[in-house]
């Protein structure tokens, strides 16, 4: 590929020229496993080219090397490109790793189907949410400080926290009058309110405590949008409802 505006040669397609420094694609759009991530670049809503980057997951002692070493070259192709917008989806501890070594904020796609890259040019006139940069551990707030379902609770609370349109959760008191639970802690983000806020559920057994998940969504359809996404973050942590 060359560049289009001075003709340079690119080494790959999408690159960013380094001859008259000028950007060939608008935005990336990540899509990370575990084992695979590809890393698609657009340009005017059109798909210039997608790379592929690999790895073999290891366990123990190594897992971290690993997983930070797969995350570094993902963070490569990106500054490659040098786009303006990076859209990502996926495991969320790739996402984790990459966003700690990005200069980018991930916008990260709601409800991406079977085609991220598709689902991106889809809503391309849809207003992004803004991102939350805040560490998980400081959007904890309230009056209340005790978590329903212990360990497995805090987990739960902690996949609301990571999410990077999340601002604030607020937990609630603990209601032990609830239905009973048999399958142990599970939770639910249950509605989005027309501030685009998220009602969020965590219920042991017969407990249950209500969360008020403040986010960055300015209205109830934006809000649904967050709110899929935690439940398919709960889904993904095996907790939930």
């Amino acid at each position: 590929m060359e560049c289009g505006r001075c003709g340079a040669r690119l080494d790959r397609a999408g690159d960013f020229c380094l001859t008259c420094r000028t950007a060939s694609v608008d935005s990336v759009v990540l899509d990370c496993g575990r084992e695979r991530a590809t890393a698609t670049s657009l340009a005017d809503d059109e798909r210039v080219g997608t790379w592929t980057v690999t790895t073999v997951p290891e366990t123990g002692e190594n897992r971290p090397r690993e997983l930070r070493n797969f995350a570094g070259r993902i963070t490569d192709e990106i500054h490659r490109k040098r786009p303006e917008t990076v859209y990502a989806t996926g495991d969320r501890e790739v996402l984790r790793a990459v966003r700690a070594g990005l200069h980018y904020d991930l916008r990260r796609i709601a409800d991406p189907g079977d085609d991220p890259v598709a689902t991106v040019i889809e809503r391309a006139d849809e207003p992004t949410l803004a991102v939350v940069e805040t560490p998980p551990r400081e959007k904890l707030g309230g009056a209340h400080s005790t978590l329903v379902g212990g360990r497995t609770g805090r987990d739960a609370i902690g996949v609301a926290a990571d999410h990077p349109h999340v601002k604030k959760v607020i937990p609630g008191p603990i209601d032990a009058g609830g239905r009973g639970s048999r399958t142990g802690v599970r939770a639910k983000a249950t509605r989005a309110d027309s501030t685009g806020n998220v009602r969020f559920l965590i219920r042991d057994g017969s407990s249950v405590q209500e969360v008020r998940v403040v986010t960055t969504a300015a209205d109830r359809d934006q809000g649904e949008r967050v709110r899929e996404d935690l439940n398919r973050g709960l889904a993904d942590a095996d907790l939930r409802e």
